[in-house]
């Protein structure tokens, strides 16, 4: 599908109307069974809120639903760009809303899913600088202003955002760091953050119900453990044998992510098999914590336990029921 979307058409989509269901959670926490579910039961297309499912030729580390599913169900926002290629909130904002808009065109409901907080965010509130960071870009820039140098960002900032970069002194890594940080996350300068100090092109949804999955801390450990085994089990390794072999080099920052960084520490020599399994199910560990903070607090959400699928359909029913008319 195409990832931009013209003036007019956003124009017209900038207030939803219809109604738009959301389901959030950790990672392996069941959202893509579940968003399956809903989908046959009540006629929607999916819309990915993923920030890694975005990438082609990156299935495995990224538990892409199967083909299958795919040619039964429509999902939108999955394998759009190469890992080469620039993606961030902004342009999900575009693209999302080209999505709901040809789902509702249809007469489906759309289904947006995923656990990428920030991008669920920006398509309701906005862009916000203060919040907006992601751990695994920021460690790449830091790496990247040690090895090379933070005049070197900063001339790479110059070039992106000379507004702010007029305001930064070279030697100020600290700052170059953040200031291309959210650049690369947002797809806007930070001048233009600056400028715009607020939710400057929020959607405003007249009729969504988001619902959230969750679980205790062990049995999601347990899961995140056995997709670990899994992923590496059925082709993490040749997956990304292959993007290497495809050009796509370990310094792009698809490649930085969970999964795919742990993958290339093993390929690379600097892990044996042991190390980089173990290192891979701690730092999903880890993002799975920063994503249930996130997600905790939006007080919009309305939570059932990962094994409530009946009553959460239920839910969605009564729901439909009063919104749909």
């Amino acid at each position: 599908m195409s990832s931009s979307i013209d003036s007019k058409e956003a124009d017209d989509i900038r207030s939803v109307e219809g109604p738009v269901l959301v389901l959030v959670g950790q990672t392996a926490i069941g959202k893509t069974e579940l968003s399956l579910r809903i989908a046959r039961t009540f006629g929607c297309e999916i819309v990915s809120v993923d920030s890694m499912q975005v990438y082609r030729y990156m299935d495995i580390g990224t538990a892409k639903v199967g083909e299958k599913e795919r040619r039964e169900i429509t999902h939108h926002l999955i394998d759009i760009v190469t890992p080469d290629q620039p993606y961030h909130a902004a342009r999900f904002v575009e693209d999302a809303l080209q999505a709901i808009g040809q789902i509702q065109r249809r007469g489906a409901i759309p289904l947006l899913t995923g656990g990428t907080g920030l991008y669920l965010r920006a398509l309701q509130e906005g862009l916000f600088v203060g919040g907006d960071s992601d751990p695994v870009l920021r460690r790449h820039l830091q790496g990247r202003a040690a090895q090379e140098g933070s005049e070197v960002l900063y001339r790479e900032l110059a070039r992106l955002d000379p507004a702010h970069a007029a305001k930064v002194h070279p030697n100020d890594s600290s700052r170059i760091v953040r200031a291309l940080e959210v650049v690369q996350l947002t797809g806007l300068p930070f001048s233009e953050h600056l400028r715009r100090q607020g939710a400057e092109g929020s959607v405003r949804f007249a009729r969504m119900l988001k619902l959230g999955l969750r679980c205790p801390r062990g049995l999601l450990y347990e899961r995140i453990d056995q997709r670990t085994r899994e992923m590496i089990e059925t082709g993490l390794e040749q997956e990304v044998l292959e993007l290497l072999a495809r050009g796509y080099g370990e310094e792009l920052k698809p490649m930085q992510a969970i999964g795919y960084r742990h993958m290339l520490g093993y390929v690379r020599g600097r892990w044996d098999r042991q190390e980089m399994e173990q290192c891979l199910a701690r730092d999903t560990r880890r993002y799975a914590k920063r994503q249930a903070t996130w997600f905790r607090n939006d007080s919009s959400i309305i939570w059932f336990a990962s094994g409530e699928h009946e009553q959460l359909l239920a839910h969605i029913g009564r729901w439909l029921s009063i919104h749909q008319r």
